[in-house]
Order: structure tokens, then sequence, then C-alpha cells
């Protein structure tokens, strides 16, 4: 039976994120002889938002799907590119009107994968629900789809866990991404779903989610909200390695930290 291994990466934080992707990806990839490559690149410009530029150097490391979140929208360069870009997702429950597509149907090895973006609502946007989202979704996609990975972009941990109880079965995997501190608690759900938390994030490790530490840690002593800049210094990249059988169950799930 054929299995499909697939690398699902943390947010990239700004250029540090890019930097140690291009420098460690290569070597994973080989490592592990992985087929199928998602990364979440929502702040990989300068910390927050995307560019038509970046968007195609993450692609250009073969990465096949570029997932996104609540700072997709921060440059506007990106309202005309992703409309060409396929490869780059917004989340599925922004409104219909909004540009882009919420999710991606490729192939790999011969089966047919649909990857799926979602964002989560509490203490984020209100948007349409993504649990219901996902179910008009996957009931498009069920028949012509032998895998179905969701990233679901989302602040809350209980949102999460209840999402990947309500996918069980139906869901080859789901990964969560934003809070950017990668957890502990991957799994393999009773119906075959893959599910961690929150894979963490790829940037400058020495720093608070990211940004220079220093001034993050003057906002939350002084409230005076000075502007957050990327950090610099020691990075690593963070995410989940997957192994997904023909069948659409996950088979293995493993963190990455490097």
């Amino acid at each position: 039976m054929t299995n499909i291994k697939i690398l699902a990466i943390g947010d990239i934080v700004g250029r540090p994120g890019r930097e140690v992707l291009r420098k460690k990806l290569p070597g994973l990839v080989e490592e592990h002889g992985i087929d199928f490559v998602i990364a979440n690149g929502e702040n990989a410009a300068h910390g927050k938002g995307i560019t038509p530029d970046i968007s195609d150097e993450l692609l250009f490391y073969n990465i096949h799907v570029i997932t996104t979140g609540n700072h997709l929208w921060n440059n506007k360069k990106i309202i005309g590119y992703i409309d060409r870009e396929k490869r780059l997702i917004k989340p599925a429950n922004y409104p219909p009107e909004t540009r882009g597509n919420g999710y991606f149907l490729g192939t790999v090895k011969g089966l047919s994968i649909c990857v799926i973006n979602l964002l989560g609502r509490i203490y984020m946007e209100p948007l349409d629900c993504p649990f219901r989202v996902f179910d008009e979704i996957y009931d498009s996609v069920k028949e012509t789809s032998d895998i179905i990975i969701v990233d679901f972009h989302g602040e809350a941990t209980s949102e999460k866990k209840a999402f990947g109880w309500h996918v069980d079965g139906r869901a080859s995997a789901v990964f969560g991404t934003h809070t950017h501190v990668q957890t502990a608690d991957e799994v393999i759900l009773p119906e075959g779903t893959g599910y961690i938390t929150d894979v963490g994030m790829t940037g400058a490790s020495d720093s608070v989610i990211g940004m220079d530490k220093d001034t993050a840690l003057q906002n939350f002593l002084t409230h005076t909200r000075l502007r957050l800049e990327v950090a610099t210094g020691q990075k690593s990249l963070c995410g989940v390695l997957l192994t997904i059988g023909a069948d659409g169950k996950t088979k293995d799930i493993m963190r990455v930290a490097t």
C-alpha cells in the first residue's frame, strides 16, 4: 500500500524564517523521504502578511501549498496575486466574496490531495463557522480526494481540539497554527485522523513568538505598545511529519523541531 509523507511547517516569521527554511528544508526532505510540503506563510513578510515576491520565494523552495491566516491581507499586493497563484490559499471561512481559494486540489504519488485552510473564531475575527465550512467543502471533495489535510489557524486550544474530533475519520490530518508555540499533543484519533494543536513556528527562536524579545518585554511591562520587529539570532524550523496511507488515514505523526 502506498504511503505518503507530508511535512506541515508552522508559521514562517520574517526573513529568519525564510532563511532557516532555505537551509534546512532540503535536508529534511531527503532524510525523511518527504513527498509533499505545506507551510503557513502568513507572517513571512516582516512578521505580518505575505507579498507576491515572498510567496514565489517559498514556492521556489519546493513548498507545494502555502496556507495563511488572519494576517493574509496585511499587504494589499497579495489580493490580485492570490487569484492567479492557486498554491497560496486563504482561510475558507472568509466571506464568499473574498479573493482567493480556501482549499487546494492536487496529486501526489498518484493520489489526490485536498489542503483546506480554516480560521478559528475564538479571540479572532467573527468569520463563518469553520466547522460548518469544513462540512461543506468535505461534501464537495470527498468523492475525488484520497487525502484531506486541514491547517486550522486558531488561538484557542479548545476550539482546535473540538475541531479535531469534529473531523475525525473525514480529514486525514489536522495541524494547528497561529500561536507559534509547538504543542506536545500529537495523536492519531480513533478514526484515523492525525492531530496536533499547534506545529509551532519557523523563525528566530531567541524571541517572543518570532519577534524581538526586548521590545515585547517593554510592551508587557509598560503597555507602551512599541512597534515589534522580527527577531534575529538562532533560528529553528518547526512542523509535523505525517505518514498517510492510500486509505486517507494517518499511520504515523511525528513532531519536527530543528
